[in-house]
């Protein structure tokens, strides 16, 4: 007896191989890469976002202790200054594989950080700026948007970690060599840990 089918094997084999090569290929980790990738892009954006946050905020509060320090000419300008530089240099996530850039980013960013450390600390020697409600406000502001950079670092830093380990081990390095060959690991902070903790502000 011959058993006879309603469609013909020969058709349908390919598509049956197909859908079975795709459902091996979504569990092996094909899509790990680029989604690791994208994972640290994000968090890359994230970092940025606070930092422009951070930038925002220092216009208003070098006019705040102008008001009642004005004779601290050389601190303000250094921040004017440092935040000019801080701004200019910006990377984008496609440029996260340029230690060079990466590396100058950083600097002017902990440039930033301690021209603002000494800011803050001008209000010291003027308790009417100490006082002050709007100074309090923007001080407050600021120190949130610092401990939101390093909660943003560390977030990147370590979606960095998981994208580039991905890149250099099995499976991942398999995929990186076959289909993902222009995918190069990303940099990540590598600056003192003193640089990297939020500047001490006491009043």
């Amino acid at each position: 007896m011959i058993l006879s089918f309603p469609f013909d094997l020969r058709r349908v084999w390919p598509v049956a191989l197909l859908v079975l090569c795709a459902a091996l290929l979504s569990g092996c980790g094909i899509n790990a890469i680029p989604t690791a990738e994208e994972r640290a892009k994000a968090a890359w954006s994230e970092v940025l976002n606070q930092y422009q946050r951070r930038a925002d905020l220092i216009p208003n509060l070098v006019e705040t202790v102008k008001g009642f320090a004005a004779q601290e000419k050389d601190v303000l300008t250094s921040v004017v200054e440092a935040r000019a530089k801080a701004t200019q240099v910006q990377i984008s996530a496609e440029a996260l594989t340029d230690p060079k850039a990466f590396e100058t980013f950083q600097q002017n960013q902990a440039q930033l950080t301690g021209a603002l450390s000494r800011l803050l600390a001008v209000a010291e020697n003027y308790p009417d700026l100490k006082s002050n409600q709007n100074f309090l406000a923007l001080q407050a502001q600021l120190e949130g948007t610092e401990n939101r950079i390093a909660v943003a670092r560390r977030d990147y830093i370590e979606a960095v970690r998981l994208y580039n380990t991905e890149l250099k081990t099995f499976p991942g390095r398999i995929w990186a060599w076959l289909m993902y060959s222009d995918y190069e690991p990303f940099q990540t902070f590598a600056i003192e840990q003193d640089k990297m903790t939020n500047p001490q502000v006491k009043f």
